[in-house]
């Protein structure tokens, strides 16, 4: 019984969040890039739900409107800039494999 409860409320969880656009996906589906589908932006979403912080989604999902913004952060000496660049190159090298993979 305790487990079907925690599997339920786990999914449920999961289930509640997928109709809401993080901030990653919304700036995905407004670029000009051509490869861009709701498939494909949802699962960089989720990538980033799970690898990255709000703040940080944020910062990335800048990078869709200005990618010179990406350019300053990883050439940025700040350590604080460094650590979110060490974060985000994570990120997208798990968010580049596993919607490659689950591509439709």
């Amino acid at each position: 019984m305790g487990r079907t409860l925690i599997l339920l409320t786990t999914v449920l969880g999961l289930s509640a969040g997928m109709g809401m656009a993080g901030s990653i996906e919304r700036a995905c589906m407004k670029s000009d890039r051509s490869a861009k589908s709701r498939y494909l932006c949802n699962c960089v979403q989720q990538v980033a739900d799970i690898t990255l912080s709000r703040q940080d989604q944020k910062l990335a999902a800048s990078f869709f409107s200005d990618p010179h913004q990406a350019q300053v952060v990883r050439q940025s000496d700040r350590p604080r800039d460094e650590a979110f660049w060490q974060r985000y190159k994570g990120f997208a090298g798990s968010a580049q494999s596993y919607c490659r993979t689950r591509r439709r």
